[in-house]
């Protein structure tokens, strides 16, 4: 229990946490895999309203939604930074993989 205590990190957000063992220490939603900056795509990039993200995310509460996307705003310089690295990170790997249905 205490070892699972340290590897969580609480953020100023009640339902935002960091732990080192879910989505490599990305903020997520406690309780989750969710990770705040795949909500916080939907809303930006995929212009989905927060009603729309927890029609297809059922286990998550509205809410939980808004505090994600408030810790976002608080944080989008280094959540932004950390997309564009799994972006990059993403790309590599489809050229160094080919995919078999090509």
């Amino acid at each position: 229990m205490l070892e699972q205590a340290l590897r969580r990190e609480k953020t100023n957000h009640p339902f935002i946490v960091r732990d080192k063992d879910i989505a490599d220490g990305s903020p997520i939603i406690a309780g989750t895999r969710t990770r705040v900056i795949d909500i916080a795509i939907e809303y930006e990039m995929l212009g989905r309203s927060p009603d729309e993200i927890i029609s297809s995310h059922p286990y998550l509460s509205l809410p939980q939604v808004h505090d994600a996307l408030s810790f976002y705003y608080e944080n989008r310089e280094e959540l932004d930074q950390k997309a564009e690295q799994d972006q990059e990170f993403v790309s590599r790997l489809k050229h160094k993989i080919r995919s078999k249905l090509a």
